[in-house]
């Protein structure tokens, strides 16, 4: 009977289409990223902190920073979960030569599709209404996402006015929902 019904056009086409789908819904949906992580340990700016406070999640006074100078803290936050689990801290540091660079510091996360590093205008809202608003404004793209855990820095762009964007967000750009946000409080 299986012989018989192997044999006729209908079933191959069929199997092809069966077969096509699921292709396709392995190569969108990547299922296999939410078993794997990928941990990223790079090197983090040393930021200046007036005497008598302590920066947290900073390295320690002894770490050189990458350009070899003084840098200063800009701005920074915490990160609160979205759609996925989302832990760690983001920070904006003026290097020793005057270009900016947005830290991700201790970041625990999803690893996903397609995901992104955005800074945006947006509020960060806690929960399920907090997922969808971050492409609604002013974003600018720093990159893809280099790992869903550890230390990572993304260089911003000289052109960037850095005032109104108050947000960070680890973006699913193939789903168009955030993983997790940070509030971006000036430092001072």
């Amino acid at each position: 009977m299986f012989a018989r019904l192997f044999r006729t056009p209908l079933t191959w086409i069929a199997v092809v289409v069966l077969a096509t789908g699921a292709a396709f819904g392995l190569y969108w949906f990547q299922p296999w990223k939410l078993l794997t992580d990928t941990e990223v340990a790079e090197q983090l700016t040393t930021v200046a902190t007036p005497a008598g406070s302590a920066a947290p999640d900073s390295p320690t006074p002894d770490s050189p920073t990458p350009e070899g100078s003084a840098a200063a803290l800009v701005s920074s936050g915490d990160f609160v979960s979205h759609e996925h689990d989302t832990s760690g801290g983001a920070r904006i540091v003026r290097t020793g030569d005057g270009r900016h660079r947005l830290e991700l510091v201790g970041l625990s996360t999803s690893n996903g599709p397609d995901l992104r590093v955005w800074l945006t205008d947006q509020p960060v809202v806690e929960g399920r209404a907090g997922w969808h608003l971050f492409d609604d404004g002013r974003w600018v793209e720093l990159g893809r996402l280099k790992g869903n855990l550890g230390d990572q820095g993304y260089e911003i762009p000289a052109d960037i006015e850095l005032d109104d964007l108050t947000s960070v967000s680890i973006w699913c750009k193939r789903f168009a929902v955030s993983f997790g946000a940070a509030a971006l409080s000036r430092a001072g």
